[in-house]
């Protein structure tokens, strides 16, 4: 093997399960969200809460699918700095939107 070329392993593989299981534990989180809201009675800020939180889910999921789309290939890319950040932002927003619907 050359120095320009490059032998992934299975560093891939381990990417694409990790955003799987991140995905999943944002989707729990999500349900976790509507559980809250109608146990606690759908309070109008309650909806709003899992408005924003279901909103700040679907957009962590679009990022998701897109870095799992492209681990697919030979050679992966590196993450863009948007997408990292989208996924960041995602995240942040989940945690405060859940905060927001136990006050």
């Amino acid at each position: 093997m050359t120095a320009g070329q490059r032998d992934p392993g299975l560093q891939p593989e381990r990417t694409r399960l990790a955003w799987r299981r991140t995905t999943l534990s944002c989707t729990v989180a999500a349900v976790l969200a509507v559980k809250q809201t109608l146990h606690n009675g759908a309070t109008g800020a309650g909806v709003i809460a899992l408005s924003l939180s279901v909103l700040a889910w679907l957009g962590f999921l679009l990022v998701a699918h897109r870095r799992v789309q492209s681990m697919g290939r030979a050679r992966p890319q590196p993450m863009e700095a948007a997408g990292a950040l989208t996924a960041a932002a995602c995240t942040v927003a989940l945690a405060v939107f859940a905060a927001a619907m136990l006050f």
